[in-house]
């Protein structure tokens, strides 16, 4: 069942999970919860464990063994270097010539060599030179520092916890927190959960004490103490190829990090929901793997009960029969009921260690589940709507002083107890979060104030929006052991369209024109010019009543934070009523009042589950 998409090896870990724990104050650190904390994130990497102790440090990885057994283990060493990495590199054989030039030699094959050794070569700068998403981490014993280093988009997770002892880092929150035996969260957490939830502040890690190395960010921890530097940012030139020049080198970029992410050495398959950026993944993919295999989601009984909205305007099943047939894929539908969709919802949140996307994110787990049956590595078609203003907020709706995927704040400060609307003031923390983004957007300046109102809207989708779906993707479906690449946040794309004028991105007036005209002649016209939808969910009304009996059965616990923050005549309201009290999406594009529910629901079990102790009183 192997498959091979070229001639280069990728020695693949990205299904992993690292931890490691720095003090400066023992000189011996082991203890009872070093193995438990590495074990929290099995779903991570099912196969093995592995871990390192020296004078102040310890560090632990959980691996999926793809390829190379026995050279690509973790732990991996080199000279006076430790390394724990959670990735994927695409230009493993780039880096690896110009170490075999400087001397270098290998034992293997896997781009954990190649990393390691190109950290002892290159140093701090290394991430300069690698293309990929990545989380890792080096300590260096000789010096007595640790390095530590995450991806320029935030494909890949690192949580840290500071202190005047040293450091703990970790793949997810729920490392630290076994480590520390307690969860705390506070009220600046409570203002980004119950605010700007399901997306945070970049870095903030939402549990008291807990941060998140933010994207295209490496640290260095060494006796004098911690620093933070920025190695990657979006930076605003003037663009000046020609329409057609833009045309091509977009469609260059594209594929190019198509193909680049096709290399594998085990099964490999793709998602396919019909629209573009999926198709465009698909089309370019089946050109490489014959009989490629494909996986679309639907939901029970959804045709029945569709109803056309602004967001989604028609069923997909047409459009992905269009596409496998025409590049002869193994399609395979997965359906999902709606028992199986409310079920998963706690099983989300175990995942992602906080409130999230609801059903949004049970579904995807599930499907991800599904999937990894047959296949390690899929690819997906997250990023475009961020980088080629593909939503409705780029170019249909006015974005009025807050985040445009943010709607009706309001409704959710109505839900709180009068008590929790002063403390937490929603609506002034949110607006300060916008200003404060807009203010980092980079912009041209001498261009029009048009153009740079559309890219400060693109820096805030990448940086808030973007960053949101990809945590969803990571957590969803490595918690189902599940790999997924995501081509469309390839940096050298990313890099390359911010700039383009909204013009040429919104050709023919269509949203995503620039793409769509690049995919011309790969995408049949009536996949290329096909109303955008969003990811599919449950339109069945008996989901919304599976969700209110969650509620009801949450509200029936006294011990439950909905009781200390909510209004229970309004929770109970929404538990029981047929009235629709959320009348738009209050996150993004698909999460309206059934959703909501589910979000309340998780937000009890979250706190039931962790045992949080809320530092808001």
């Amino acid at each position: 069942m192997s498959q091979m998409a070229g001639t280069a090896r990728i020695g693949g870990t990205a299904m992993c999970g690292l931890f490691g724990v720095v003090n400066y104050r023992i000189n011996e650190l082991k203890g009872p919860q070093d193995a438990a904390c590495v074990e929290a994130v099995k779903h991570r990497g099912p196969d093995e464990a592995g871990l390192y102790y020296h004078k102040h440090v310890f560090l632990g990885h959980r691996r999926l063994s793809v390829v190379d057994l026995a050279q690509g283990k973790q732990p991996m060493n080199f000279e006076h270097l430790a390394m724990v990495y959670n990735g994927e590199l695409y230009n493993t054989e780039d880096i690896r010539h110009q170490l075999l030039v400087r001397g270098y030699t290998f034992n293997g094959h896997s781009d954990t060599e190649v990393l390691l050794k190109a950290y002892a070569c290159f140093g701090e700068r290394v991430v300069d030179k690698l293309n990929g998403i990545f989380a890792f981490a080096v300590w260096d014993h000789k010096k007595q520092s640790l390095y530590v280093a995450r991806d320029r988009v935030g494909v890949k997770p690192l949580y840290y916890s500071k202190s005047p002892e040293g450091i703990i880092i970790a793949s997810e929150p729920k490392q630290i927190l076994t480590y520390k035996g307690e969860a705390h969260i506070n009220l600046n957490g409570l203002q980004e959960l119950l605010g700007l939830g399901p997306s945070h502040s970049p870095g903030h890690g939402l549990y008291t004490g807990i941060d998140e190395l933010e994207p295209g960010h490496y640290l260095i921890l060494n006796k004098e103490g911690l620093k933070i530097k920025r190695y990657w940012e979006l930076v605003a030139r003037e663009h000046t190829d020609d329409f057609e020049t833009t045309v091509a080198k977009t469609r260059e970029l594209l594929t190019t990090a198509i193909k680049k992410q096709l290399v594998s050495d085990v099964p490999l398959c793709t998602f396919l929901s019909g629209g573009v950026d999926s198709s465009a993944i698909t089309a370019i993919a089946s050109e490489q793997i014959p009989g490629l295999n494909t996986y679309s989601i639907d939901y029970e009984d959804n045709l029945k009960y569709f109803k056309k909205t602004d967001f989604t305007v028609s069923q997909d099943r047409k459009f992905i029969e269009l596409m496998s047939k025409r590049n002869k894929t193994n399609h395979n539908y997965r359906v999902i009921t709606n028992d199986e969709l409310a079920a998963t919802l706690k099983d989300a949140v175990h995942y992602r260690d906080v409130p999230g996307m609801a059903d949004v994110d049970s579904s995807l787990f599930w499907f991800c589940k599904e999937i990894k049956k047959d296949f390690t590595v899929g690819l997906s078609g997250e990023c475009a709507d961020e980088i080629f203003g593909g939503y409705p907020w780029f170019y249909r709706e006015p974005v009025n002083g807050t985040f445009p995927w943010l709607r009706d704040l309001k409704v959710r400060n109505s839900l709180l107890r009068p008590e929790y609307q002063d403390k937490l003031a929603l609506e002034s923390y949110v607006g300060q979060k916008f200003q404060d983004s807009v203010a980092k957007a980079p912009i041209l300046l001498g261009d029009s104030d048009f153009e740079n109102e559309k890219r400060q809207l693109t820096y805030l989708n990448i940086k808030w929006f973007m960053t949101t779906l990809l945590d969803r993707k990571d957590r969803m479906s490595m918690g189902a052991g599940l790999e997924v690449r995501v081509p469309f946040a390839d940096h050298d794309l990313v890099e390359y369209v911010y700039n383009i004028p909204w013009e040429m991105k919104f050709h023919n007036g269509m949203e995503k024109g620039l793409l769509r005209k690049a995919l011309e002649g790969i995408l049949p016209n009536e996949v290329l010019y096909r109303k955008k939808n969003p990811y599919p969910k449950t339109h069945n009304p008996y989901y919304t009543s599976l969700v209110q009996n969650l509620l009801q059965e949450a509200l029936q616990d006294q011990n439950s934070i909905l009781h200390e923050l909510f209004d229970g005549d309004k929770l109970r309201d929404l538990a029981t009523t047929n009235k629709e009290i959320i009348t738009r999406p209050w996150f993004g594009q698909l999460m309206t009042q059934p959703q909501l529910i589910a979000y309340l629901y998780q937000l009890h079990i979250w706190h039931k589950d962790y045992s949080i102790k809320l530092e808001a009183k």
